[in-house]
């Protein structure tokens, strides 16, 4: 049983970098040419944010530091600033899952979404605090409300096809730990 668990585990763990790749891939291809009026959804903070409330063993913080990362370098942010404002939002999300796996939905997405904001709110403060110029405020405004209308969908995507649900009261870990 131990086996399959840790398994699992480490089969969801590549499933989560494999995801987050994919979406870089998809977010890099040249579909448009022209700049766009409107922001899409975050989808790896999303998936990031949903994956860590739900199964914080799935997210491990070196997983999400490299994706994010990653996505600094392709995407062409300062390198490391988002990477570790997500890791630092999703660590404090894991703190809080035993209380959110008893909260309903509305009061999960409402935590996810003020992480999401001070997070937001903390990189803008950070890049003008060092006289970067961080872009439009409306695009930044408008990523984060789109990031958190995509969230209920990416939950039920994530629960219904990777089966990334909240842990049972009673359940244990690899290890014999509750969870």
């Amino acid at each position: 049983m131990v086996e399959q668990s840790l398994s699992r585990v480490w089969t969801m763990r590549a499933a989560y970098i494999a995801l987050c790749l994919v979406v870089i891939f998809f977010h890099l291809l040249p579909l448009e040419t022209a700049p766009r009026r409107w922001a899409a959804p975050d989808l790896m903070v999303a998936l990031s944010l949903a994956w860590a409330i739900r199964r914080p063993e799935y997210v491990p913080a070196v997983s999400i530091a490299g994706v994010m990362l990653l996505a600094d370098l392709m995407f062409q942010r300062p390198p490391g600033l988002w990477a570790a404002l997500m890791v630092i939002t999703v660590e404090w999300l894991k703190r809080r899952q035993r209380r959110q796996r008893d909260a309903s939905f509305a009061m999960e997405w409402l935590t996810v979404v003020s992480a999401l904001t001070v997070a937001t709110l903390a990189n803008r403060l950070a890049l003008l605090s060092v006289m970067y110029a961080p872009g439009s405020l409306y695009l930044a405004l408008m990523q984060l409300a789109m990031t958190a209308m995509a969230y209920p969908f990416v939950v039920m995507v994530s629960r219904f096809l990777f089966g990334v649900r909240h842990a049972s009261p009673g359940e244990v870990d690899t290890l014999g730990r509750r969870i």
